[in-house]
């Protein structure tokens, strides 16, 4: 599951999503609504342990569809997501709220 941290004076939360070791990727990054699904703009860091992980500033008040894009090829969702909503391509999103 998503990590959060609410700021005291700020209509922002800090989110950490994180992918585990078992992935067995080369590279990740995590796509959604906050930045108009862009496999390029919130690329993950691999973590000594093997896992990826990558913290994004949203907006507070509101829910967000995202999903992991692995190796630039395969799309994953959240194994830990908070819910999970269907999308238009057949398959679920990934859904936090902030």
């Amino acid at each position: 599951m998503a990590k959060k941290t609410y700021g005291k004076a700020t209509k922002t939360c800090r989110v950490t999503f994180e992918l585990p070791a078992e992935v067995c990727a080369d590279t990740a990054s995590v796509c959604g609504d906050f930045n108009e699904w862009s496999p390029n703009d919130h690329p993950m860091v691999r973590r000594k342990d093997g896992r990826f992980s990558v913290t994004i500033s949203l907006p507070v008040d509101r829910t967000y569809r995202y999903r992991f894009l692995i190796d630039g090829a395969h799309w994953e969702n959240d194994w830990d997501a908070e819910m999970y909503v269907h999308n238009e391509y057949g398959s679920e999103d990934s859904l936090i709220s902030v």
